[in-house]
């Protein structure tokens, strides 16, 4: 039998760290939360706002109704290393690509892969059994189409699948098995005609994005099965073009996780609490299926953060608490040479990930380089410091 806690615990620190909502917010989580990492350097740069922006290939992830406005092809890379103050050589890779189609509407493609690392297996007794790698990756198809000259509607759909510890045996009689999915995506955009403001032109955006909407997941034959992270993004942009060269755009988004995991007590007929054998409380785990969680994940969360059973530390979050908030702004000279930075925040009962995210872009002809920098403003941030390197090759005229 190999043992594999020491796998369990770390991918859990991987994982729930810096995506995922809080255990204690809801009993569990879901999985393949690599998902919902920010791909692009240049909306990491704005506080991970850009559900009304989503101008590039990249909308695929953000809004994919953002390709229904898009000209021309385009392709892009974008590497990370992963999660750097803790040193595991974790490292995250994106490719995307999308091409417009003459009175059809604009297609898309990506492909993402979550390296998690490399881990030893072991028996019982703690005798080494060999080393396994982890890794997520997901594959999909977007596609965009105006309905209007300022409505456009997307769709996505992606294959998941997530090697954890594929082939490891957690006893004689269970062994780990590959896990997989699929998501599906529905976004809406409204861009506004441009309008006069102070002697400037002006515009205004407003879209969002019902993404990873699909089936759960499970590592094990008859297991425990998780949810993936269906969530939704919505948001607002304004953009100013100051004068011929110089223009400032500010985005504002906000995201709620529509996956619903909560545990209850198992009681006798008499009404007394079942006891396992070895006389614990018998914990039944509840997980709502997409369709359901995108209502039920709105009502309100109790967080105890106390240890033990005290509840002293006990908070009720409403929807707006379990949100997350992206701020960001960009400057744009003559489309050549970009500035930006960000703020991004959750609610400390809530994973409590606050950071500052600056960035700065190029654009030469055809070729964009991105980069973008995480500045964590909470102690111990697992996120702090981290880089994200993003190429774009733009095929528009």
């Amino acid at each position: 039998m190999i043992s594999l806690r020491t796998l369990a615990l770390s991918l859990l620190l991987v994982l729930s760290a810096p995506l995922v909502q809080t255990a204690s917010a809801q009993v569990g989580g879901a999985a393949v939360v690599f998902l919902m990492i920010e791909p692009d350097s240049r909306a990491a740069g704005m506080g991970n706002a850009n559900v009304a922006i989503a101008d590039n290939a990249n909308a695929v992830f953000w809004n994919p109704a953002g390709l229904a406005f898009q000209t021309g092809s385009s392709v892009g890379i974008t590497h990370s290393n992963w999660l750097p103050e803790f040193n595991a050589n974790l490292f995250y890779e994106y490719a995307v690509g999308k091409v417009a189609v003459d009175n059809i509407g604009t297609f898309g493609a990506h492909i993402t892969y979550f390296n998690l690392g490399t881990h030893e297996a072991t028996d019982e007794l703690g005798n080494s059994l060999g080393q396994f790698k982890s890794y997520d990756l997901a594959a999909g198809l977007s596609f965009g189409r105006q309905i209007t000259d300022n409505l456009g509607i997307g769709v996505s759909a992606r294959t998941i699948v997530s090697n954890l510890a594929t082939g490891i045996s957690i006893d004689t009689d269970t062994e780990v098995k590959r896990g997989v999915s699929f998501g599906l995506d529905l976004g809406l955009l409204y861009k506004s005609d441009k309008f006069d403001l102070g002697g400037s032109k002006a515009s205004f955006n407003v879209g969002a994005n019902l993404a990873n909407m699909g089936p759960t997941v499970g590592y094990t034959e008859g297991g425990q099965r998780d949810p993936i992270p269906t969530n939704l993004r919505f948001g607002y942009a304004f953009t100013l073009d100051i004068d011929e060269f110089n223009s400032i755009t500010f985005a504002n988004d906000f995201n709620k996780a529509l996956y619903r995991v909560t545990s209850d007590s198992v009681f006798n007929a008499d009404g007394t609490p079942t006891l396992d054998e070895n006389d614990r409380a018998v914990i039944e785990r509840n997980v709502d299926p997409w369709y359901r969680a995108i209502f039920s994940a709105w009502a309100p969360l109790e967080v105890d953060l106390t240890p033990g059973n005290d509840r002293e530390d006990a908070r009720e979050l409403n929807a707006f608490d379990q949100m997350t908030v992206g701020l960001g702004a960009e400057y744009w000279y003559n489309q050549l040479f970009a500035m930006r930075a960000g703020y991004f925040y959750e609610n400390p009962y809530n994973g409590n990930r606050e950071f500052i995210t600056f960035g700065a872009g190029i654009r030469y002809n055809i070729f964009g380089v991105d980069f973008s920098y995480i500045y964590a403003l909470e102690e111990d941030s697992p996120l702090a410091n981290t880089m994200r390197f993003s190429v774009l090759l733009d095929f528009q005229r």
